[in-house]
């Protein structure tokens, strides 16, 4: 029996101190998967009280933000004036373009009880022709994201089009994203014709055609492959992918481009005071980490 899985990636864990962030892309065996160029999954943790998530402004260019949380509450402001929190179960597609700048917080109600951090920041890099596009911010809510329920799950379509049902979120490149939960002996079909697609298990337990899945690991699927994905005790996974990226990009610190040199301009843009402030968060910032430019696209 052929195999439903062409790679499996084991994350690299970052301790931040109360809580966890386990990042699988991008690594040497695997630079993307569809525009997908950086995955990370927190938590589930919950903070001391009165302790903030404190991701202080901070700039990026060149691709799209999507943060989902299953559970807690994130306070995001960008240059552009934005102010959202962001929920469980909503979409906060922030896109860079040229250049924008945005904090995470922790609402002041969450910390009032212990700040809950689970989810998923994903960035997709941005295709030719895009690299330079106007910032912008959307914010999906659940009721307008399309969910399918069948056969013992619920699959929630958060980017692209998956299963016959369309997300409404922007894409700059062919995507797909989804949240799948499974109830006890649930199962749904990963039967998207998308170039590239990986599964995460988050929660519970999971298998593809009966291989078992590690939480947190990203499985790609082989290309062609129509696996099943179904549970036992019930689990909850993330499907992402897309079609295959046609030009090379690059990624360093919070930037990513089809050349060194735009990261470079960018990281003295910053460097020099040059990026927009957040109103409302103007008296911090990161700055930029004293190594050398040399992460690329393998």
């Amino acid at each position: 029996m052929t195999s439903p899985i062409s790679l499996t990636l084991l994350p690299v864990t970052h301790d931040l101190g109360g809580f966890s962030v386990r990042r699988v892309l991008p690594q040497k065996a695997r630079a993307m998967v569809g525009p997908f160029i950086f995955v990370d999954e927190f938590g589930p943790a919950q903070l001391d009280i009165g302790r903030d998530l404190g991701v202080r402004p901070h700039p990026h260019i060149g691709l799209a933000t999507v943060t989902y949380l299953f559970t807690g509450a994130i306070d995001h402001r960008d240059s552009l004036g934005t102010f959202q929190t962001i929920h469980p179960g909503e979409v906060n597609l922030m896109t860079a373009g040229r250049g924008i700048v945005h904090s995470e917080r922790s609402p002041a109600d969450e910390m009032a009880g212990g700040a809950k951090l689970f989810g998923m920041q994903t960035w997709l890099a941005l295709p030719d022709g895009q690299e330079d596009a106007d910032p912008a911010f959307e914010n999906i809510g659940c009721a307008d994201l399309p969910t399918i329920d069948g056969g013992g799950a619920s699959a929630k379509v958060i980017m692209g089009s998956l299963w016959g049902k369309t997300a409404p979120t922007t894409c700059h490149s062919p995507t797909i994203y989804a949240d799948i939960v499974l109830r006890p002996g649930g199962s749904i079909p990963i039967d998207s014709e998308a170039d590239e697609r990986a599964v995460m298990l988050v929660e519970g337990d999971a298998a593809l055609d009966g291989l078992p899945l590690e939480p947190y690991l990203l499985y790609l699927i082989a290309p062609g492959a129509k696996p099943k994905l179904d549970s036992i005790g019930g689990g909850r996974a993330m499907l992402l992918g897309g079609a295959a990226f046609g030009s090379e990009r690059h990624i360093w610190w919070n930037f990513v481009g089809s050349s060194n040199a735009r990261i470079q301009e960018a990281a003295e843009r910053w460097n020099a005071g040059a990026f927009p402030k957040v109103p409302g968060d103007e008296l911090e910032f990161i700055p930029i980490p004293e190594v050398p430019l040399t992460r690329g696209r393998t």
